[in-house]
């Protein structure tokens, strides 16, 4: 399912942190992930994405997109 034009896309990532775990929801312009064939390749190479947020790579467990 893609995303409606001018929407946006949420995603909900889940981090690791000595033993304890945290999610977070988060919501990036529909096309911050265009261009990406992997959510993780968004997360790690997209200048949209790492202008709105910074990712702990080494901590991060699960990334998946949120269907509304």
């Amino acid at each position: 399912m893609s995303p409606k034009k001018n929407s946006g896309v949420t995603l909900r990532l889940l981090f690791a942190d000595r033993g304890n775990f945290h999610e977070q929801t988060v919501t990036l312009p529909a096309g911050a992930l265009d261009g990406h064939e992997r959510l993780i390749d968004a997360l790690r190479e997209s200048p949209e994405v790492n202008r709105r947020l910074a990712v702990s790579l080494k901590r991060l467990v699960s990334a998946e997109i949120v269907e509304e």
